[in-house]
This record gives C-alpha cells, sequence and structure tokens, in this order.
C-alpha cells in the first residue's frame, strides 16, 4: 500500500545519502552510470518457468540456493496461512475477542490479555502436522548440497520436522523451540506446552512473575540477531532465489528479495504475484546497489 511503499522510499534515500557520504569521505570515484535505457542484458536461463529453472539448476549453476518460505507452504498440512480471505489465521480469530486481528501478536496485548496467544498456541504447537511436500524439497536441495540456507517465516518448525539441520535453518519470526519471560529470562519449553495444553493458562517466570512466551517473535520485537548476521553472510553468496508461500507484506523479511545480486535467478512459486516495485522505486533501489525486487514484465 501507499504508506509500505512510502516506508521502503524513505528507506532507499536514506541509504543513498549514506552511500554518497561514505564515498566523499573515502574520495572514491563515482558509481558507474545505469545502463542505457532498452539495454537487455543476457538471460541466464534458458526460459523463464519451472523448467528453466530445473534446468539452470541440473547444469551445476546453482550451488548456493537461498530460500525464503511463507505460511503457504505450510496450508496443505493443514496449518491456515494467515491472510488469505476466508480462510487465513487473521480471518478467524473471532471466537478469540480480540479488538484486532493482529493483537493476538502484539506485546501490549500480551500483556494485557495473555490467554488468547496461549489458546492460539495449542493449534500451532509443533507436533500436530507433517510436513508438506515443499519442506521435503527444501530438504532435498540441502542433500543433494545445493542449498546454502531457508529463511522462514513459519513457526511451525516444520522444516526441522522434514530432516533439514538446524544450522540451514533461519526461522526469522521465532519459533517454539525456545521461550523467555519478557524480561529475558530463559524458561522450559516443556513447561511452557504443559501450560498450553491445559487450557491456555499462561505461565509465568520462575524468577521475576512475568509473563512467558515463546521465542516468537511479536509485533515490535527485534528479529533474532542470527537473522540479520546470516542474510549478510549469506546473500552476497545466493546463486539461486526461490521464494515460495509468502505474501512478502511483513517487513523485514520481505525486504530479503532485494538482497541478491541483479543477475541472480529467482523464482516466486505464489498463489498471487508479489515483491515488484514500480519503476520509480526500481530506479532508486538500483541506485543505492539495492536489488530491485521481482519483475514480471517482458
Amino acid at each position: 500500500d501507499d504508506e509500505e511503499q512510502l516506508s521502503g522510499l524513505a528507506l532507499l534515500i536514506r541509504k543513498l545519502a549514506l552511500r554518497d557520504a561514505e564515498r566523499k569521505a573515502a574520495n572514491a570515484p563515482p558509481e558507474p552510470e545505469e545502463p542505457p535505457e532498452g539495454f537487455m542484458p543476457t538471460p541466464v536461463l534458458s526460459s523463464f518457468d519451472v523448467e528453466g529453472v530445473a534446468e539452470f539448476i541440473k547444469s551445476g549453476k546453482a550451488k548456493k540456493i537461498i530460500v525464503m518460505a511463507g505460511a503457504g507452504i505450510s496450508v496443505s498440512a493443514g496449518i491456515p496461512d494467515f491472510r488469505t480471505p476466508g480462510t487465513g489465521l487473521y480471518d478467524n480469530l473471532q471466537k478469540y475477542n480480540l479488538p484486532h486481528p493482529t493483537a493476538v501478536f502484539e506485546l501490549d496485548y500480551f500483556r494485557e490479555n495473555p490467554k488468547p496467544f496461549y489458546l492460539l498456541a495449542k493449534e500451532l504447537y509443533p507436533g500436530q502436522y507433517p510436513p508438506t511436500p515443499t519442506h521435503h524439497f527444501i530438504n532435498l536441495l540441502h542433500k543433494k548440497g545445493l542449498l546454502l540456507r531457508c529463511f522462514t517465516q513459519n513457526i511451525d518448525s516444520l522444516e526441522a520436522a522434514a530432516g533439514l539441520p538446524q544450522d540451514r535453518i533461519v526461522a526469522a519470526h521465532g519459533n517454539f523451540d525456545r521461550a523467555h519471560c519478557l524480561n529475558g529470562h530463559e524458561a522450559s519449553v516443556d513447561d511452557v506446552r504443559r501450560h498450553v495444553d491445559d487450557g491456555g493458562e499462561p505461565m509465568r517466570c520462575a524468577r521475576c512473575g512475568e509473563l512467558v512466551k515463546p521465542d516468537i517473535v511479536f509485533f515490535g520485537e527485534s528479529l533474532p540477531p542470527r537473522f540479520s548476521h546470516l542474510v549478510s553472510e549469506d546473500f552476497p553468496q545466493c546463486d539461486l532465489l526461490i521464494v515460495a508461500g509468502t505474501s512478502l507484506a511483513v517487513q523485514p523479511f520481505a525486504g530479503l528479495i532485494n538482497h541478491p545480486r541483479d543477475e541472480v535467478p529467482r523464482m516466486l512459486v505464489n498463489r498471487e504475484v508479489v515483491g515488484e516495485m514500480d519503476e520509480r522505486m526500481a530506479k532508486i533501489a538500483r541506485l543505492v546497489g539495492y536489488g530491485a525486487g521481482f519483475d514480471f514484465g517482458e
């Protein structure tokens, strides 16, 4: 929407200003100019479809694949995604009497009324759902030695359930594997699970009495430090980006599609087209050395 686009534009302008200041301070030569209008680079893929991507992988040119996964890859396991009208999680939370659907993942509301989150956690807790073919495909890429990392928005841990080692997974929005109180004291995940299973009575910290929750990132919380570290380490190496089952509506995860180099092929497996920038935003993005997202035009 306009607000999201405006915030993205502000971020790009800020990066451009910082980059220009750093270049002047270092007395560096100016950046090379953009390619002339109408310039078409040589295609990396033989065709812009699944067959072209499969051929690219089989040719041995894709050795450091990054997968970005969203809730859509878990829908066939029986877990609803968040935003699909009618069937998405946010459209089916009326029974929790929330002031608005996203309140269940907001810290301020959790402090005021933690029970809805605990009741929802019982429905989402790992171990109730099987991995889907997409999860097994991601693990197959790992077994073939082709997967650099899987960055996932999902809190269901189905990537690990499919056999993917923890070091290959970046749970950008956290999961149920660990738990802390709101003051930062570590808590037993087994105790959290018991509270969830016993009717959703919220757990409190044995040390300070503060509320405890699994390490799921709520709105307003910072993403895990490992996320930022591996974004900067992995994406410069990426030679194929596969994005699956995500609306790309939540930052900073959504912005990851802009991190691979411009020449890196990107495949979107989704129910709708997402991740495109308008021409103005794309031009500014390229000026700051920032990828311009998806472009599904001719």
